[in-house]
Formats: structure tokens, sequence, C-alpha cells
């Protein structure tokens, strides 16, 4: 992609013998903001002894020409549209989130030949990062085949032809069994609760496995992280990804 600086990557502090008993997260963060704003959380963990097996990669979005800020889309206004009208529902930005999972794959590509194999790299985001995260998980030739999804303050994208898009990447009608961490906060004024609800519903109607979903809700949080995110993903990186024996 044109005007897009190179991934931040934090090494891990204890790197496995064995790259494919290594792990790593690719982080990608939300609309006008950038990969070192993001960065800490990599350093949290790593001082805190959690995961140091773990690289992180904390990718940076282009500049988009139309939104004038960094973006890995196009943003549109995510309040639904009126009852009973559907077709006055905003309108996405297909081509600029389908660009930014094809980069996404560029990126998981690029760790496994490395030797890091798909089911030991976890893709996340916060909000718009969260958006491109899931449609990468659901529509990618990746689909099915990493540790798991983060989805922090977002939502799910382009909902009504998800399953389009499936099909004409062959991939199941049924997504089935894939970890996800979705949290969001209680108070977040910048994507509507009936966003978050309306992603949480379409992804079982795709047919992921409610047992593979990790829902937390953090009272009074707005549009951000907070210690209590933190410690919760921890635990379940944990789970997804634990070390292995070199």
């Amino acid at each position: 992609m044109q005007n897009q600086q190179p991934p931040l990557v934090k090494s891990a502090p204890k790197p496995a013998s064995d790259p494919a008993h290594g792990a790593a997260m690719i982080f990608l963060h939300g609309f006008d903001d950038d990969a070192m704003g993001w960065e800490n959380i990599a350093t949290q963990f790593h001082d805190g002894n959690k995961l140091p097996y773990m690289q992180w990669v904390f990718p940076n979005a282009p500049h988009n020409l139309d939104a004038r800020q960094n973006a890995w889309y196009t943003p549109s206004s995510l309040q639904p549209a009126p009852p009973g009208r559907p077709e006055l529902a905003p309108d996405e930005d297909e081509e600029g989130l389908r660009k930014s999972v094809a980069y996404v794959e560029s990126l998981i590509d690029h760790l496994t030949s490395r030797g890091i194999p798909p089911n030991r790299i976890v893709l996340g985001g916060f909000s718009q990062g969260c958006a491109l995260a899931l449609l990468t998980e659901l529509t990618s030739r990746y689909a099915g085949k990493l540790a798991g999804i983060v989805g922090l303050m977002g939502y799910l994208p382009l909902p009504d032809i998800i399953q389009k898009l499936r099909t004409k990447a062959g991939l199941p009608h049924v997504v089935g069994h894939v970890p996800m961490f979705l949290g969001r906060g209680s108070a977040d004024r910048l994507i509507p609760r009936s966003k978050w609800t309306e992603g949480l519903n379409k992804l079982k109607q795709l047919g992921v496995d409610d047992g593979a979903m990790e829902i937390k809700e953090y009272e009074g949080l707005a549009h951000a992280l907070s210690p209590a995110v933190l410690q919760d993903l921890s635990k379940w990186l944990e789970r997804v990804v634990p070390q292995l024996e070199d």
C-alpha cells in the first residue's frame, strides 16, 4: 500500500529455539492512529514476563486520502438504517477493507515463512483494527487456521455480504470453532451498542461456535483499554498459544 510505514516489531524476550514452538500476535490499531501508540502493550506483557515467547507485530495503516488520516479503510457512519429502510444503511468501504485483508495476509505469510505456523499466530485489533481482524478471519485464505482472534472496542464490517465472500473464497458455509476474545466498554460512545450486538449475532449466524467466544463488557470503560482488559487478554492468550517445550 502507498504511504504506509512498515510494521513495528517487538521481538520475544525469550524466543523458542524452534520457531514452530514460538508464537506471534499481529495487532491492528484503530482509525487515525499508528503502531507506536500500541507497542506499550507488548512492553507491559514482556516486563511482566507474560508470554515471553511471543513476538508482537504492530502494523501501520496507510494514509487514507478520503479520510485524510491513517485508516485501514474509509470509515462510514455506524448508525443503523431507519426501521424498514435497509436501503438507507450507510455504504461501507468494501474495496478498502479487502485491500487491507490482503495486506494482513501478507504479514501472516511473512511470519509463516520464518517458521511460525498459523495456529501459533493470533490476529487482533482495536476499533477499525478489530473490524479488519474479524473480516480477515472470516473471509481470507487464513480463515479457520489461526490460533485465535482478538476484537476490542470494534464491530463486524460488511455483515450482509460475508457469507458471499466466504463462498467466493471457497470457504465452508459454517465457520465452526474459532477462538475469539471480544471486548467492549459499557461507556463506549464511538461504537454503538447496536453495532456491537449486530456483530455478535452475525458471528453466531455464521456458525461460530459459542463455546469458542469469550465475550467481555467492561463497566464504565469508554473507547479505550484498561488493566482489566489486558489481564483478561493475557489469560486468554496463555490458553490459545500456551508455552511449548523446546
